[in-house]
């Protein structure tokens, strides 16, 4: 597992030159807008999102797992503790293929539980199946995914 930091930046171009000298890594993945980073020490998925006027904003946090039974226990833990969450939800968004659960904190920082199963070129959340018995789905779940 690595946690996750979704930044939104003024400028997509500068943030990835800093955090490439930052972390002394370039990104596993580019897009027009978006850029994301598999670093491994610290073990981190950072993933920015050119949001002009939002730069310097978190745009969510999240786990990455090694599987989607990583994702379902962790739905099963927070449902279990009195956490709202979303359903466990297949996705394509964020240019990649996901197993994915949400939650929200007492101030709407989302977190989001997941796998990445594959690449894609989709950026808004398409969802392909769903499953599981979330009673509210939290804001980014519904909406444009990550972004």
């Amino acid at each position: 597992m690595r946690l996750q930091l979704a930044l939104n930046v003024d400028d997509i171009d500068e943030a990835v030159d800093f955090y490439s000298r930052l972390f002394g890594a370039e990104p596993a993945k580019r897009r027009e807008g978006y850029a994301n980073f598999a670093i491994d020490e610290p073990p981190l998925k950072l993933v920015l999102f050119e949001s002009t006027g939002d730069g310097g904003t978190i745009n969510h946090l999240g786990v990455e797992t090694e599987s989607a039974a990583e994702v379902e226990q962790a739905h099963a833990r927070m449902t279990a503790a009195g956490l709202t969450t979303s359903t466990i939800d297949e996705t394509m968004c964020c240019y990649a293929e996901k197993v994915e659960t949400w939650t929200a904190d007492p101030h709407g920082i989302e977190w989001e539980w997941y796998v990445k199963q594959g690449d894609t070129e989709v950026m808004n959340n398409v969802v392909l199946s769903r499953r599981g018995d979330g009673t509210e789905r939290p804001s980014h779940a519904e909406d444009a995914c990550c972004a």
